[in-house]
């Protein structure tokens, strides 16, 4: 029992902690990159791009979480029909939902490269200020 315990603590350790170790948790160290009242124009499609990819990570993260959890009640249904079926669903229902939020973040992302980036190529929206000079760049209140 006790061999089953530290073996569950080390796989559930394993799982949370190898992203942070290979450097593979991509998350913004912070969502809103201004200080004070003062934000300007980068800043705000700053947070946008930042507000995006967190819930982009959150949604990936949240998914395998589901996916895992429908694979183990499928894998105990132990010939339950009705516990199969239920856990189908659930995969089904788990992947049509990552691919809405997929091709929503898809959607965003193209149409913010085509409003905000002046020359033909894409480069990245969230730097308008550093790839545009014709954006005004006054500070606004928030």
């Amino acid at each position: 029992m006790v061999r089953i315990r530290t073996a569950a603590i080390f796989a559930t350790l394993t799982v949370f902690l190898a992203p942070a170790i290979t450097f593979a948790a991509g998350l913004p160290s912070q969502i809103v990159t201004c200080t004070g009242v003062k934000c300007s124009v980068c800043d705000l499609a700053q947070l946008a791009q930042n507000v995006l990819n967190t819930g982009i990570y959150i949604a990936v993260f949240l998914s395998a979480v589901l996916f895992a959890y429908a694979g183990g009640k499928m894998a105990f249904a132990q010939g339950n029909m009705s516990e199969i079926s239920a856990a189908r669903s659930m995969f089904t229902n788990v992947a049509i939902g990552l691919v809405i939020i997929l091709a929503g973040w898809l959607v965003v992302d193209t149409v913010m490269r085509t409003l905000v980036v002046s020359d033909t190529s894409f480069g990245p929206w969230n730097r308008i200020c550093n790839t545009t000079a014709d954006i005004p760049t006054e500070h606004f209140y928030v």
